[in-house]
């Protein structure tokens, strides 16, 4: 078979793969083009002949591939509707007709040895015949039968399967996760809920959370986003920021607010990332004191902790050692030396109130921008509670899941409009200036440091600031504090000690070390007897390994609804579960893996976690139902 074209001086040529008889090979000497031999069986090649080569550079045999089969009478011609670049790169195209061939398939038994090719080299249309055997023929006629079935499937019948897909529930969807989770619901139920830092939220946030706003993306702020179709997105957010600025007896006029932050670490970093440049410098509460690593941290080495200490430079200040209580005169000779850009109050683990009128003056003495991280006690401010830090602070921040009840991530307030100066003694006259916060702040957010808002989160924490502008928010809160100072005092009368003496809020801190205990294998024991919370490091430490203490919160049982002489009940199994670890310690040793041994089946453990159980079950979880 002979492709060649004059004007190109090439041809083409097919050849067997297999050994070729010595007849063909001297019949095929006899032709004009040597290179040209016989079909005789089912591995084909070809080869391109230009005779313009040169002689010593070879040119390697091009196997074809042979797709699909199809009988004689299918065999057409393949219309012009292809690219020229196809045709350029000698595309092979095997077309068949499937129809046809059912209906043809019972008068073309005797032809089944035959099978024809159809395919495309150089713009021309050409058919190849090979044999076959019947299990071939049978298994081409399935392959073909179970194709009709697929291309014939109806468009009801394909989006039949996509909505069949799409709802299913969780349940049928995936069983594994279903599983999981629904152990971790009755974890939650059967347990005592301490971490300072959590909470429940309400069956109207869940559903939120849950919702088709999961859906939609919306890089931007509102009014001026990426994407179309955010409409009520936009209303969803704008009412989230009146209802934040409502729940605090914000002005709109005096401050703004930006509720699309993932966390407050990310709210933290949006702060620093739009005031600051990198390597200048912030002054936070030490980690040790109570402070958190967004404020900057090292370890004892000189490790650089987090993002705010490898971007910028932080020095911690520290509490007093005997008091527990933040040492402002410290703070204030510090900060005059290392003059930061700004000055961070607030911490994960400081049961005590914070003087902002002495730290605005620490501030203005040395030039800084006040900055409050209010995530731990976000909830007892908007319920005036605790101190409010707006009256002195120039910028706010907090979670919105711990005290708050709403979901997890992050906000920022910021203030706005005009900001007066002191009279100079050079200018006597009163120096008006803007602040310039809000476009630093939101440019921050994004698009520097995050993509498009969780917009199911912002809806959801919508509806909890709702709820804390309401009076049982505040009787809630009312009644976090009373439970906080009525497990300290049961705590106290056992002789235990507390940091700072007590508590002003919603946490306290418990000094295991006069004890011989640490904070992790406390927190272990408590672990595995069905009560959570964290352990944590106290002042005067050496280091985060092993931590001297637990802190301890109330918020999650008050949410379910514990009283004061229920977290009495509360202070009991604390007491009983550092008994444990002083027993397993002292007959199992200090070292880590005996310790955990000794916790494996102990009989004290079961009898404390079936007690802890049975306390927990009588009260109500919010949110679901078990």
């Amino acid at each position: 078979m002979d492709l060649s074209h004059s004007q190109s001086n090439l041809s083409l040529g097919f050849h067997s793969h297999s050994s070729v008889p010595a007849s063909i090979t001297t019949a095929n000497s006899n032709n004009s083009n040597p290179n040209r031999v016989s079909i005789n069986d089912d591995s084909i090649s070809f080869q391109i002949d230009s005779r313009l080569r040169e002689s010593s550079i070879p040119i390697s045999s091009i196997p074809l591939q042979l797709l699909e089969s199809q009988t004689p009478q299918n065999c057409r011609k393949i219309e012009n509707g292809f690219s020229e670049d196809r045709e350029r790169n000698a595309v092979l195209e095997p077309k068949r007709d499937v129809e046809d061939t059912e209906e043809r398939g019972e008068e073309n038994r005797g032809e089944d040895d035959e099978e024809v090719e159809e395919f495309r080299i150089l713009g021309h249309s050409m058919c190849l015949k090979r044999r076959r055997d019947r299990e071939d023929s049978v298994s081409s006629s399935s392959t073909a039968s179970a194709k009709r079935v697929f291309f014939d499937s109806s468009m009801e019948a394909r989006k039949g399967a996509v909505r069949a897909w799409g709802n299913q529930p969780l349940r049928s969807a995936d069983p594994e996760i279903f599983d999981i989770m629904d152990k971790e619901k009755f974890r939650q139920c059967k347990g005592i809920e301490l971490i300072a830092s959590e909470n429940f939220v309400c069956r109207a946030v869940m559903e939120a959370l849950g919702s088709s706003l999961t859906n939609k993306y919306s890089e931007g702020m509102p009014g001026q986003r990426y994407y179309g179709g955010n409409q009520y997105i936009d209303e969803i957010e704008l009412l989230c920021c009146d209802r934040a600025l409502a729940a605090f007896d914000l002005s709109s006029e005096n401050w703004g607010v930006n509720v699309q932050p993932y966390s407050c670490t990310s709210a933290n970093f949006a702060v620093y990332t739009g005031i600051l440049l990198p390597g200048d410098r912030i002054m936070g509460l030490d980690t040790l004191s109570g402070g958190n690593t967004s404020h900057g941290c090292y370890t004892p080495n000189g490790r650089k902790v987090s993002g705010a200490s490898i971007f910028f430079e932080s020095l911690p200040y520290k509490v007093n050692p005997l008091t527990g209580y933040v040492d402002y005169d410290k703070l204030e000779e510090r900060a005059l030396d290392f003059r930061p850009k700004i000055l961070i109050c607030g911490g994960s683990s400081y049961p005590r109130e914070w003087d902002y009128a002495r730290l605005r003056q620490v501030a203005d003495k040395c030039g800084a921008i006040l900055m409050c991280d209010m995530a731990q006690i976000s909830g007892l401010i908007a319920a005036k509670e605790c101190v409010s830090p707006f009256e002195y602070c120039d910028i706010v921040t907090s979670t919105t899941h711990k005290s708050l009840r709403g979901p997890r991530g992050g906000i920022i307030f910021f203030r706005k409009g005009n900001k007066q100066r002191n009279r100079s003694l050079m200018n006597p006259s009163e120096d008006i200036e803007q602040y310039d916060f809000e476009d630093k702040i939101n440019f921050a957010v994004f698009p520097v440091l995050q993509g498009g808002p969780h917009n199911n989160h912002i809806a959801a924490l919508a509806i909890a600031l709702k709820q804390v502008a309401t009076p049982e928010y505040k009787a809630y809160m009312q009644q976090v504090r009373k439970n906080a100072q009525a497990l300290a005092s049961a705590l106290l009368r056992r002789k235990c000690r507390l940091i700072t003496g007590g508590t002003d809020n919603h946490l306290l801190l418990w000094d295991l070390r006069p004890l011989g205990l640490t904070g992790k294998n406390f927190e272990k024991v408590c672990e595995m007897c069905n009560i959570t919370l964290n352990k944590v490091a106290l002042f005067g430490d050496n280091g985060t390994i092993t931590p001297g203490g637990v802190r301890i919160g109330t918020p999650a049982m008050t949410t379910r609804g514990c009283l004061e002489s229920d977290f009495e009940v509360i202070a009991d199994f604390l007491i009983r579960a550092a008994q444990i670890t002083c027993l397993v310690r002292r007959e199992h040793g200090k070292a880590q893996k005996c310790f955990l041994k000794g916790l494996q089946s102990n009989k004290d453990v079961i009898d404390l976690r079936s007690r802890v159980e049975t306390f927990a079950s009588q009260f109500a979880m919010p949110g679901f139902d078990v």
